[in-house]
């Protein structure tokens, strides 16, 4: 099942690219186990150069909440900042480009995704949708291409799919060919028959398509027909059966389905019947992994599944051998976490969970999800603080399978607010903003009761709102933890709800009083030894802190760096540079602020977290402007506003930023002439992520004297 391995196809691939040069919305339809994403997936690598701004490849099956499909796909498309709109940004990123998007797997979301692609296309003229589905989505203007099952040998053929062939003609008409009969040369010409001898030279090296065979291999994708992923599960059995055994035994299975039936099975019950059958040839520890298994929405490692799906009736010492074994029968692939399988077969195993075996799998699931995000906190200074932010990332599809899972049952409610708000400092880190709140504020619907759990979960969305700029969602709920915390003697909670209340004042512009605030909490966190808290607290008010009193702002930023470098937190490092960077160059010291800077834009660029990246790019541009590089500037500046835009927000919202944005692009704009600075901007607008960080980082090779912008 590798998707990477492709067969024929040609002629609705090329349907497709036709398609796709008089519409704006193509659907392929059909059932599952027909190839879609796969077809899709080479349509898209064909095209890429088609399109100036590229195509971009968003799978959808793994989202099972409808609630988040716009701020995933903005996430998807690097647009992960603080905006409360996440279709405003997505709107606004894509208005003005000449790209294919592709949305995999639509069909559980069908009536979410025809809305959504029905706004896009109406707001950006420019753009395209690729949709694989099982229907289509029934928006105006879609056009939509059914993918047929691969062709098979003795069947009436599509004129698209007949190919010249002068030999085989001759034979026809010279009576070497008797009528009927199908030779191995024009079986081979079948795309099932070759996705069938592929897959099968896989699992019995050496096998090929020859007159021995011949009969059993047509018969075989005949009973099948040509369903791909039906195919590859048959094929898969040659690891044990012999080739005649398991056409005997799939004409068997097939023919007591359709007795009294129709001759021929619907499509949609072919793979099923297949699926079952593939299902009932595992052994009942395989099936019983198999149905376990379906709980993943993100794939699996070996140790999660020994720890979730081992226990009644699975011994934990077996599951390697048990996994090994699904793979060799084509359920499972390896990818991803390490083994993944396809939606058709997860939905299958899913039905064959009992009711007693779901409740106690979906503890199981949850308790380990919820650990995981306890023991994988990222913020906490620890050395493998960005390990732990990278595997709660490749992690994420299957968290928000538990978070569901826990919305969906009230006794769960509390293990799924603890696991939503323990990740608040990853929501952040990701620019997955909009689903935090979203996971901790439905958790707070659900878990009224006062205690520490919520407390936690106020203060954690409340931070969320505040770095989204909504002060009137954040206020009460800060006021609503700090008189929980004390009420239910949660006092170590206080301190940061007193350092989110001023962070809270310095947005909404009192600085001096937030910075008050920020000492007052930084007091109470160094009273508890709580080194976590204040490594935020340091960064919050060096960053704020660095107009108001520089110096001070200084030695916080000092103080942050030492720490993070003393417990090797590399990311805490990079904002603790950001932070110090801001105060130097708020107290002249711009040699210093650039060495800060670029280091931290260089490392937050390779892990790809834009808000730290953002803010090194606009200083960076200021240092630019003292050395009188005014056309650097304004390509730095132009760099950090296509990253600000993308995020839903702007300089000119944070008041270490204001002034001196406003100062720097008036000095270049009159030093380089209004056309001059406009192109200069534009051309760093369109750098990139990447591109931008390379240009950034790169020391000029002569240094000018600064000189303060004015």
């Amino acid at each position: 099942m590798d998707k990477s391995t492709f067969i024929g196809r040609r002629w609705e691939l090329s349907a497709a690219r036709r398609a796709l040069s008089r519409t704006r919305l193509l659907t392929l339809t059909g059932p599952g186990g027909v190839g879609k994403t796969r077809l899709a997936l080479r349509l898209a690598e064909n095209l890429r150069n088609k399109y100036r701004d590229g195509v971009e490849v968003i799978e959808l099956a793994t989202l099972e909440t409808g609630e988040l499909l716009e701020p995933a796909v903005a996430a998807a498309l690097g647009l992960r900042g603080v905006h409360r709109d996440p279709m405003g940004v997505l709107v606004e990123h894509l208005s003005n480009r000449r790209m294919l998007l592709v949305l995999d797997n639509c069909e559980h979301l069908d009536l979410l995704c025809a809305h959504f692609v029905e706004r896009l296309l109406h707001a950006t003229p420019r753009l395209q949708v690729l949709v694989t589905s099982r229907h289509s989505l029934g928006v105006n203007g879609e056009q939509v291409l059914p993918v047929p099952p691969l062709s098979v040998p003795g069947t009436a053929r599509p004129l698209h799919e007949v190919e010249a062939d002068a030999a085989l003609h001759e034979e026809a008409r010279a009576g070497l060919r008797p009528p009927g009969r199908t030779t191995v040369r024009e079986a081979a010409r079948h795309d099932s028959v070759r996705l069938f001898v592929e897959r099968a030279a896989h699992v019995v090296p050496g096998f090929s398509l020859n007159a021995g065979n011949l009969a059993c291999v047509v018969r075989l994708v005949r009973r099948l027909e040509g369903i791909p992923l039906a195919i590859e599960l048959a094929a898969a059995r040659l690891r044990t059966l012999p080739l005649e055994e398991l056409a005997y035994e799939l004409d068997q299975r097939f023919d007591v389905l359709a007795a009294g039936g129709p001759m021929a099975l619907p499509r949609h019950q072919t793979l099923r019947a297949t699926i079952q059958w593939s299902f009932q040839l595992c052994s009942p520890e395989e099936r019983r992994l198999w149905a376990r298994l379906s709980m993943f929405a993100g794939g699996v490692d070996l140790d999660t599944a020994e720890t979730v799906c081992s226990g009644e009736g699975i011994d934990a010492a077996d599951v390697l051998d048990l996994l090994a074994g699904l793979v060799d029968k084509s359920v499972l692939c390896r990818g991803g976490l390490g083994f993944r399988m396809l939606e058709s077969l997860r939905a299958y195993g899913c039905e064959q969970l009992t009711p007693a075996e779901r409740q106690w799998l979906r503890g199981r699931f949850v308790g380990h999800y919820r650990e995981l995000t306890e023991t994988h906190r990222t913020d906490q200074l620890v050395p493998d603080q960005l390990d732990r932010y990278l595997a709660l990332r490749q992690e994420l599809p299957n968290i928000r399978v538990a978070l569901q899972a826990c919305l969906n049952e009230p006794a769960l409610a509390p293990l799924g607010l603890g696991t939503a708000s323990a990740m608040w400092c990853f929501w952040v880190l990701a620019g997955a903003l909009t689903e935090g709140r979203y996971w901790i504020e439905r958790g707070l619907e659900l878990v009224p009761e006062p205690g520490r759990a919520r407390a936690t979960a106020l203060w954690a969305d409340s931070m969320l709102a505040l770095r989204q700029g909504d002060l009137d969602a954040a206020l009460p709920l800060l006021e609503d933890c700090r008189a929980l915390a004390a009420r239910s003697g949660n006092e170590d909670l206080v301190p940061y709800a007193v350092r989110t209340a001023g962070v809270a004042a310095c947005t909404a512009g009192d600085t001096r009083r937030g910075l008050a605030l920020l000492r007052e909490s930084l007091a109470l966190h160094r009273s508890l030894n709580d080194m976590d808290g204040l490594m935020f607290n340091l960064y919050f008010a060096a960053a704020y802190g660095s107009i108001e009193d520089p110096a001070l702002a200084a030695e916080f930023g000092e103080e942050l760096l030492a720490l993070s470098e003393s417990h090797h937190a590399l990311v805490s490092r990079a904002y603790a540079q950001f932070a110090l960077g801001v105060a130097r160059w708020n107290l002249g010291d711009y040699e210093q602020a650039e060495t800060l800077l670029t280091s931290a834009a260089q490392f937050t660029g390779e892990i790809d977290d834009r808000w730290c990246l953002t803010q090194c790019l606009e200083v960076l541009a200021w240092i630019a402007g003292a050395r009188e590089e005014h056309e650097r500037a304004a390509e730095l500046l132009g760099a950090a506003h296509a990253l600000w835009q993308a995020a839903g927000a702007s300089p000119e919202r944070l008041c270490y930023h204001a002034a001196w944005h406003e100062r720097c692009t008036r000095q270049a704009r009159h030093a380089l002439g209004k056309p001059a600075f406009t192109s200069a901007f534009r051309h760093g607008a369109k750098l990139g992520v990447g591109r931008a960080v390379t240009y950034a980082v790169r020391l000029p090779a002569v240094q000018p004297e600064l000189r303060h912008l004015s």
